[in-house]
């Protein structure tokens, strides 16, 4: 999942596009292994690991997603005023882990004015790019979470998977 997939109606609402890489598996099936597929930048870590793939690759993907909506910028930045705020996902989780999500959304004066919201979706964003598939929330779950219905907690500090492996 990336933008350039996310279409929009008369209505606004949003279609996903471009099946091209979906893989089909059996009802009793909940992982695969296969090539590397998709688009550098929203690719889950697993998949350069040579682990089984489940449907946690597209959690991961909406989590990137996610992450751009909230920071209004592309995943990764080529052009960025710091190294450090090149690579999206980094620098999105640093600026939380320091509790300076200001900076991710300084430009944008809603965001400023309602940083408890943007921390809230920054927590899911996070949860969502967790290293291990086993961390990510379920898709329902997160948006469960992102409607209210299920509260939201801090994301798993992503040092424990790289500790475990």
């Amino acid at each position: 999942m990336k933008p350039q997939n996310i279409l929009l109606d008369d209505s606004f609402t949003s279609r996903i596009s471009d099946f091209g890489l979906a893989k089909l598996l059996r009802t009793d099936q909940t992982q695969t292994t296969t090539g590397i597929r998709g688009t550098r930048g929203y690719v889950a870590t697993e998949w350069f690991k040579n682990t089984p793939i489940t449907v946690k690759v597209d959690v991961y993907s909406y989590g990137i997603l996610l992450l751009e909506i909230i920071c209004c910028r592309n995943h990764f930045e080529e052009h960025a005023e710091n190294e450090d705020q090149m690579i999206l996902a980094d620098w999105a989780s640093g600026c939380y882990n320091q509790m300076k999500l200001h900076l991710l959304v300084e430009n944008d004066h809603e965001a400023m004015n309602n940083i408890t919201n943007v921390e809230k979706c920054m927590m899911i964003a996070l949860s969502c790019i967790q290293e291990d598939p086993t961390l990510r929330p379920t898709m329902k779950k997160v948006i469960l979470k992102l409607e209210g219905i299920v509260e939201v907690s801090a994301p798993p500090d992503p040092s424990s998977f790289a500790n475990s492996t």
